[in-house]
């Protein structure tokens, strides 16, 4: 494994509860690999909290030029949310993450400093409670070909023991896996050499 192609991520879903001069900031920690799964997870925690004013984030995806993050105060003053967040992820070296933190005022206000040492402390409470692992960047990729190159293109996959993702068997056949970064370049020429076949690239991660 090259350490070039690995990231540190959670080992599962996180939580924390943390409480400041009677306000409840609930943590929220998850894996995501695209900015799809952070709408669908920050939906899912927004639901949860429907009666929350505040749902604050930051997300961090991809590794070296690859990078993209996001930061959300959802009403917060400035910077006083989700910057300490995403200081957090940078802090604890990890990766294809979103924190989302979920305030409900206590009845004393605790000033930009006191929310900023609010949301700092309750994202390192979450991502302490779990696991941070080490994972290797993928390439995914998707197989076309026609039905008589079946037999063909599946011993390909066994022969090579590629992890298939999805895959549709009709007239034309499509065949998506994930295989390691360091491993692509010979796997793709050699499937394009068979007669009838293309490999289209999907995305890393």
């Amino acid at each position: 494994m090259n350490e070039n192609y690995t990231y540190q991520t959670l080992e599962s879903p996180c939580y924390s509860l943390y409480k400041e001069k009677g306000s409840k900031f609930f943590g929220y920690g998850f894996e995501v690999k695209s900015e799809e799964e952070v709408k669908q997870r920050l939906a899912e925690v927004r639901e949860k909290h429907s009666d929350a004013r505040h749902h604050c984030y930051a997300y961090r995806l991809g590794i070296g030029t690859d990078e993209r993050y996001r930061t959300n105060d959802d009403g917060e003053p400035t910077n006083s949310a989700g910057k300490p967040i995403y200081g957090q992820l940078l802090s604890a070296e990890v990766t294809n993450v979103l924190v989302v933190v979920v305030r409900y005022f206590g009845g004393v206000k605790l000033g930009v400093g006191g929310l900023i040492s609010a949301y700092k402390i309750t994202t390192k409470q979450t991502l302490d409670s779990t696991k941070i692992v080490t994972k290797e960047e993928l390439h995914y990729y998707q197989i076309r070909f026609e039905y008589p190159q079946m037999s063909e293109v599946m011993n390909f996959v066994k022969m090579n023991r590629l992890d298939v993702v999805n895959q549709l068997f009709e007239v034309s056949c499509t065949l998506d896996f994930s295989c390691s970064i360091p491993s692509t370049s010979s796997l793709v020429v050699q499937l394009e050499e068979i007669e009838n076949v293309t490999v289209h690239f999907l995305k890393k991660c």
